[in-house]
């Protein structure tokens, strides 16, 4: 009885931030206010244009060129950095611009408006026992704000999204719209994968598609000094192991950037037909919500939230789930609406060969800086030499970190401080960082991360004279070049 009120009443806090979070976002829609999922950059913009034709999409751009306005491009804004908007501009929201135009299942190929999101594309083929190759963790997101940041995922035998890209087609900043692939506009192709919208409206985009399988669960508990000699001698080239992930501990010592899980998702010997599996959804959401949120705000919490997770996945040894469902991760348990705090996602990519000499320093300098680290999620890219700005220079960990901390000034400017240490870091160790989060780094250290940011920038003056396309991360690094 007393187990059940104690969660009636974290229910009735769940919904009742809900309803005020659902509120405060259709008071910004309505204001032409925009924010994106860290919430530290509201912007008012002129106007927002939804369409779902292309023909009133092109009118739009020929429009602005003429008369000099400038056009920023959203999906789900989960960038957090203004990516997808600027001031006073005409921010198209490509959402509902999102049919599917094309399939073919014996080809494995989908074609689809850049508004779709990966659930949609999900929902339509997995009756077809088909798959996406490529795509983050979580299934909200849009496919052009997708390629646009050039994302990767849990799958191990695919590279960044670009590898799994066949074509696009472009809306470019004079009107026209031009082919892209590795034969056509090829240039233009390594550009506007991982291009941050700055080259054009992403119209529509063909894919290639995978099997859909069975996988099984496999999990271990190790150390991280053990991390780097288990992948490459148990993972890399088992060619059964068709996903991997691993999350290191951010509880307080002794298992403090110590402990750590990996999960491999092992294809099933036995494979049986996956077109009558259902599509898996969100599950109950407020165990997971309450523990997360514990964790944002004491030490015990995040010891709670390590052995409970740890254990629950230990748990998980010998799950069979499809594909599909590895693909469709739990999102609304991570939603968080704060008066004064907010989460912002950073992700650093290192050689794998790097990785505990890495983690070493890391630890050193969170262990004396305050920095409200909640999660470090850690996946696999293979080097990617296709992005013009590509983040995988080398076969690279990614570690994805979730970080709570202030909205005020002082809070961001404490973290972009402490930030810029563990950019350092990264570097010194040969790696690289992902530019969809806060603009923290210093234009030396993108410069270093990526050596192709001149000519990125000068190219895309080179496509967009007028500068039409913009958004904050051009005008803090690309826009004095």
């Amino acid at each position: 009885m007393k187990r059940n009120i104690i969660l009636a009443v974290f229910l009735l806090i769940f919904i009742v931030g809900w309803t005020a979070s659902f509120a405060a976002y259709k008071h910004r829609q309505e204001s032409k206010t925009v924010e994106d999922a860290a919430r530290l950059l509201p912007t008012k913009v002129k106007e927002i244009r939804r369409s779902t034709s292309q023909k009133e999409l092109q009118k739009w751009i020929k429009d602005a060129s003429e008369s000099g306005e400038k056009i920023s491009i959203a999906g789900m804004q989960h960038s957090q950095g203004g990516q997808t908007y600027f001031p006073d501009s005409i921010m198209l929201d490509m959402k509902t611009y999102n049919r599917v135009l094309n399939f073919q299942p014996d080809k494995k190929r989908i074609t689809v408006q850049s508004g779709a999101t990966w659930n949609d594309i999900q929902r339509y083929i997995h009756r077809n026992g088909l798959a996406v190759q490529v795509m983050q963790s979580q299934n909200i997101f849009t496919v052009g704000g997708s390629i646009s940041v050039n994302v990767h995922g849990r799958d191990i035998r695919y590279g960044s999204l670009i590898d799994t890209v066949e074509s696009l087609r472009l809306l470019k900043a004079d009107g026209t719209i031009i082919n892209v692939s590795r034969k056509q506009n090829h240039k233009l192709f390594e550009l506007v994968n991982g291009g941050y919208g700055l080259f054009g409206v992403i119209l529509d985009v063909t894919l290639k598609l995978a099997q859909d399988e069975w996988y099984e669960n496999e999990v271990i508990a190790m150390d991280y000094s053990e991390y780097t000699d288990y992948f490459k001698r148990k993972v890399k080239h088992d060619p059964n192991i068709r996903m991997h992930m691993a999350r290191l501990s951010m509880a307080p010592d002794p298992s403090f950037f110590k402990e750590m899980y990996v999960t491999n998702y092992r294809l099933l010997q036995n494979q049986k037909s996956t077109k009558n599996e259902p599509l898996r959804n969100d599950g109950n959401v407020v165990l997971p919500k309450v523990l997360l949120g514990t964790s944002r705000y004491s030490s015990w919490g995040k010891e709670l939230l390590w052995k409970t997770q740890k254990n629950y996945f230990l748990k998980q040894n010998g799950k069979v789930e499809t594909r599909n469902n590895v693909m469709r991760s739990d999102s609304e348990f991570m939603e968080y609406d704060s008066q004064n705090r907010t989460e912002i996602l950073q992700e650093y990519f290192v050689p794998v060969d790097e990785f505990s000499s890495y983690v070493d320093d890391l630890k050193a300098v969170l262990t004396k800086e305050d920095l409200n680290v909640l999660n470090i999620t850690i996946r696999y890219v293979d080097q990617d030499q296709q992005a013009m700005m590509t983040y995988a220079k080398k076969d690279m960990f990614a570690l994805v970190w979730l970080i709570n901390q202030e909205k005020s000034k002082k809070g961001t400017a404490d973290t972009k401080r402490v930030v810029r240490k563990l950019i350092k870091i990264t570097l010194d160790h040969g790696g690289s960082y992902y530019l969809p989060y806060y603009p923290f780094a210093s234009q030396s250290q993108l410069e270093r991360a990526y050596p192709h940011t001149q000519e990125f920038f000068a190219l895309k003056r080179k496509y967009d004279p007028s500068e039409m396309f913009m958004n904050y991360f051009y005008k803090e690094y690309g826009d004095d070049l």
